[in-house]
């Protein structure tokens, strides 16, 4: 009886530890893969991008920094969080596209990239610097927008 029992337990601690690795490497908490590239100052964009998109104030924020972020905190707290949030996703919701170029590198750490803004009736381009800091890029300045002249404006019916 006792040498049945022990194949039991022996079998269930098995079972056990089979799913335990399942587990973990499905979410990939043991036997990591190649580490994952550093993020790209395209990838801060997007991220910004979205986060304005879903009114995410904290995730737009963490995307500046700088002199750039102060304002933009100083302007979250003017108009409150709810406030700003719905003024974020307001100012995209006329957005049909955005076209990112690839970064100029100015120096190490710091890089230019152009930003094309597509709308219904307009193209707009804009040069947003960013900076490496602690890893991470991060937008520290932003050129204004100027207008592109476009021969097919957006939603143009193709003939």
């Amino acid at each position: 009886m006792i040498k049945e029992r022990k194949i039991h337990v022996a079998s269930i601690l098995v079972l056990f530890l089979a799913a335990g690795i399942a587990v973990s490497v499905k979410n990939d908490w043991v036997f990591r893969r190649a580490p994952k590239s550093p993020a790209s100052p395209q990838d801060t964009i997007y991220r910004m991008l979205d986060a304005a998109r879903t009114g995410n104030v904290a995730s737009y924020l963490a995307s500046y920094t700088g002199a750039l972020q102060a304002s933009l905190r100083e302007a979250v707290r003017e108009s409150t969080e709810k406030g700003f949030a719905r003024y974020l996703q307001d100012s995209n919701s006329s957005l049909k596209g955005v076209a990112v170029s690839g970064p100029q590198q100015i120096s190490e750490g710091v890089a230019s990239v152009r930003v094309e803004y597509v709308y219904q009736d307009r193209n707009e381009a804009q040069n947003l610097r960013l900076e490496k800091l602690n890893g991470e890029w991060k937008i520290a300045g932003v050129d204004g927008a100027e207008r592109v002249k476009t021969l097919v404006p957006y939603g143009t019916p193709v003939k």
